[in-house]
């Protein structure tokens, strides 16, 4: 019978030992790593978070359209150009401009361009030729061609739009507030411009003197 050798079988302990060394000392050098999953109210702060960035993200796009409106020429709350064959003389009817909702009219004082709705209840004063005045169907208001209030439950006289006028040798002139134009004399229009996104409130008058 064989005898094991004793010298053989340490070499062949501290060859095992040798092998598995290395395998405990990289299982040692890497820890398991767990990720604890957030808590109920850590979530709650989450979604509380993230509605409040879409929200302010919402009113900040809707700020910007609406600060900085974008009107093709001709529509409603842009610039309407006018064509000066149709201006008014001195004195003669107001013209009404349907889709820019207004009245150029020419008076003394100069031309104008008049927001055609009552400043009362915002009905729709017509002209009325017989009384050379506008007229509101609804409760009576009355204002002058210059829209400036004559009686009636109106509390100011008509909305103005400002104007630009531009002449064939390239000068301008442009209404400021609810100053009319005066026309330059032996000048030729080529353009007028109402720009019905700027409504200038009408002159105002004493009620109490009612």
């Amino acid at each position: 019978m064989a005898t094991a050798n004793p010298a053989k079988s340490d070499a062949a302990s501290r060859a095992s030992i040798a092998r598995t060394a290395p395998e405990s000392a990289v299982a040692q050098a890497q820890p398991a790593v767990s990720v604890a999953a957030p808590s109920r109210r850590e979530f709650l702060y989450y979604i509380w978070g993230a509605s409040i960035a879409l929200m302010l993200g919402q009113f900040g796009a809707a700020t910007i359209w609406f600060a900085f409106p974008r009107f093709r020429e001709g529509e409603f709350g842009g610039v309407f150009p006018f064509d000066p064959v149709e201006l008014p003389s001195t004195g003669d009817a107001p013209f009404f401009v349907a889709s820019g909702r207004f009245h150029v009219a020419h008076t003394d004082g100069g031309v104008m361009a008049l927001y055609g709705v009552c400043t009362h209840l915002g009905c729709l004063p017509k002209w009325a030729p017989t009384n050379e005045r506008f007229e509101c169907p609804c409760h009576g208001s009355k204002y002058r061609a210059d829209g400036t209030w004559i009686e009636g439950p109106a509390p100011r006289g008509l909305d103005h739009f400002p104007v630009r006028i531009v002449y064939s040798d390239g000068s301008e002139a442009e209404s400021a507030g609810l100053t009319p134009i005066v026309l330059a004399e032996n000048k030729q229009i080529v353009r007028i411009e109402v720009n019905t996104g700027r409504r200038i409130l009408g002159p105002g008058h004493d009620v109490t003197a009612l």
